[in-house]
């Protein structure tokens, strides 16, 4: 997932995603979607650094949801990438980890 500004319509999307059709060849571009999504209650965490190292990040997540009364739902998690991978180095990456949670007493 990458986060769009506010400003970002579906057209202005629509728009773009022909002209990138149009001038290149780009495998999986059909699976490209803009979508306004609403995960309700979650908990989240800037991450930043390499891919790798994003289990310490969701042990902080996880230790939140502890102290406050919260649990985890399912096992799937969000990853919202806030730089490009490939033009930003592994120590600055900056991706928001995101999970819902409910309360522990439901």
């Amino acid at each position: 997932m990458i986060r769009q500004p506010d400003f970002i319509s579906r057209k202005m999307f629509d728009n773009a995603l022909e002209t990138v059709k149009v001038r290149k060849n780009i495998p999986y571009l059909t699976d490209i979607s803009f979508e306004t999504i609403c995960d309700g209650r979650c908990i989240q965490i800037l991450h930043k650094g390499a891919f790798d190292d994003e289990p310490a990040s969701f042990e902080i997540m996880d230790g939140y949801c502890i102290e406050h009364g919260y649990k985890r739902m399912g096992k799937e998690h969000r990853e919202i990438y806030l730089n490009n991978a490939n033009r930003t180095d592994k120590a600055n990456l900056k991706t928001i980890l995101r999970y819902k949670v409910t309360d522990t007493e439901k």
